[in-house]
């Protein structure tokens, strides 16, 4: 008997996630995968999936998903369902209502199992960028679920904290060109907050906050882009790269965001404040 998940609503937006694809950025292909890492691999963890398998990626809640078939679920990251940080039943016939979250922005939503769709270059990562990957989530998708891996972990319930609503603070590691901008951006970078915009996606955070002037004006010629690069455009307004980055930039790099803070990151909304603490020289 075939196991799956019928997609009743996907709310603002549902996307596949898993690993992601390291190591291809030569072949102009980038990472991808869960914009908050440690949150989709504790989902799976709690199910018995390998802890990098594909799960579902929910932006705001407001996914429903009926069980063709008598499975085991769990959330994590933002809170929007009762199975929070706990694996829980979901008999054959029954739904997983996700509601709008309190605080954070994703919501992972794992099934043991894992969300079997066709992989691509070795990935069911959605890259939102690069178009790679299976396509958004729609009303009436059928998504196949895979068999058993592991046991379960025998684990009923995880006490892990919800992503924070109000400030968050991050630690900053000093990019390839901080020496492009002058001591008073520096400064500023790491002595005001920034305030997460509405242009944000899993592409990046565009964030609002004093301009950051360059000593430098000319031109520089494409570099390589990572996940947690504070890139900073003609406009002063830094923008932090996360999943979906692309593989290089032209704009200057004036810092990198520590690799476990980026999760964090991916959790702010818009109009949450952000402040990077640590030192640029």
């Amino acid at each position: 008997m075939t196991r799956s998940l019928t997609v009743l609503a996907t709310g603002p937006l549902t996307t596949v996630q898993d690993g992601g694809r390291p190591g291809q950025g030569a072949l102009g292909v980038g990472r991808a995968g869960a914009c908050d890492r440690a949150a989709a691999r504790l989902a799976n963890r709690l199910v018995g999936n390998d802890p990098d398998a594909a799960v579902l990626e929910v932006t705001l809640g407001g996914l429903v998903l009926r069980a063709d078939a008598d499975l085991v679920v769990t959330t994590t990251g933002a809170r929007c369902s009762d199975a929070h940080n706990a694996p829980t039943a979901l008999p054959a016939g029954r739904e997983l209502r996700l509601g709008l979250p309190a605080t954070g922005l994703r919501t992972y939503v794992a099934v043991r199992g894992e969300v079997a769709v066709e992989p691509v270059l070795g990935s069911r990562s959605t890259d939102l960028l690069s178009g790679l990957g299976p396509p958004v989530l729609s009303r009436g998708d059928v998504l196949t679920v895979g068999d058993p891996a592991g046991p379960m972990p025998g684990v009923d319930l995880a006490p892990v904290p919800d992503p924070p609503g109000g400030e968050v603070t991050v630690r900053v590691l000093p990019g390839p060109r901080a020496d492009w901008f002058a001591e008073e951006a520096v400064r500023a970078l790491t002595g005001t907050p920034w305030t997460v915009t509405d242009e944000s996606n899993r592409i990046g955070l565009r964030l609002s906050g004093a301009a950051l002037e360059r000593t430098r004006t000319g031109e520089l010629a494409s570099e390589g882009m990572v996940r947690g690069a504070l890139q900073v455009p003609p406009s002063g307004q830094p923008v932090l790269f996360l999943a979906d980055a692309p593989v290089t930039g032209g704009y200057p790099v004036i810092g990198y965001v520590d690799d476990g803070d980026v999760d964090r990151c991916g959790q702010l909304r818009p109009g949450q404040t952000l402040r990077f603490r640590g030192a640029l020289s």
